[in-house]
């Protein structure tokens, strides 16, 4: 973790990696410099379709620059960018360079780091991606007291209920021997449909309320075995590295 990489920052100034979180695609740099300003940040829970935001970058390589959007989605997931999605979309032009750099509102405050753009053309089509600041702040947390991201893991493979318009949530199609979810008692066949009260819709919510729960400790899993709920308690592992050849870890 002590590499160096170079940030253009009236001029260029070595910095050091801290840590990175492949699944969130973000890291945490150090620089020594004096004379900088902190951004204050948002809150990106609080946005609505229809807030104007700011993209700051250097598209190109032309130098900093800023483009003006309005918030045209949030909650955009199932894109195949990362395997924790959960993405601010905006018409703001985002281009190749602007990863890395910050969305912000007409305050000025940080509401989420640009990640990504949908375009046929190497070029802005007004379909840009950024990580909401509250998740970035999480990953950034972590990454400096731990020096990773610590997430909780499941042990199961599961899809969502097709069909059924009258139940939704995560159908569990293979529980891992030994995992955690085998120690509780969940089996397949299994339909989650909530975890410590929330609801779960589908396996991408399963997914990411699972990661979000501390490694070690207890979460209720609300579950319909053979359409009766059940409650069952479950002690989340720790999250597997995402594999070498790009796979994502197992739930």
């Amino acid at each position: 973790m002590d590499r160096l990489v170079e940030l253009e920052v009236a001029g260029q100034i070595a910095a050091r990696v801290v840590g990175t979180d492949p699944e969130t695609d973000l890291a945490v740099l150090k620089i020594d410099a004096k004379n900088l300003s902190a951004i204050t940040f948002g809150k990106s829970e609080e946005l609505q379709v229809g807030d104007v935001v700011l993209a700051i970058g250097n598209p190109f390589g032309v130098g900093q620059t800023v483009t003006q959007g309005i918030v045209s989605a949030t909650g955009r997931n199932r894109l195949g960018i990362n395997t924790f999605e959960n993405f601010i979309q905006t018409d703001a032009a985002i281009n190749p360079g602007n990863s890395g750099g910050a969305l912000i509102d007409t305050n000025g405050n940080l509401i989420g780091i640009n990640t990504a753009i949908f375009t046929k053309t190497e070029g802005s089509v007004g379909i840009g991606f950024a990580i909401p600041v509250s998740l970035a702040r999480q990953i950034m947390e972590q990454i400096i007291t731990k020096g990773r991201v610590d997430r909780g893991w499941l042990g199961v493979a599961a899809q969502d209920i097709e069909h059924d318009a009258n139940v939704r949530g995560a159908r569990i199609m293979g529980v891992q021997r030994g995992g955690p979810a085998e120690r509780a008692g969940i089996r397949p066949g299994d339909v989650v449909v909530a975890i410590n009260g929330k609801p779960i819709p589908d396996t991408g919510a399963l997914i990411n309320e699972t990661a979000a729960l501390a490694p070690g400790t207890r979460g209720t899993f609300g579950v319909l075995r053979d359409s009766k709920p059940l409650s069952i308690p479950v002690e989340v592992g720790r999250r597997p590295p995402p594999a070498r050849n790009g796979q994502a870890a197992p739930r």
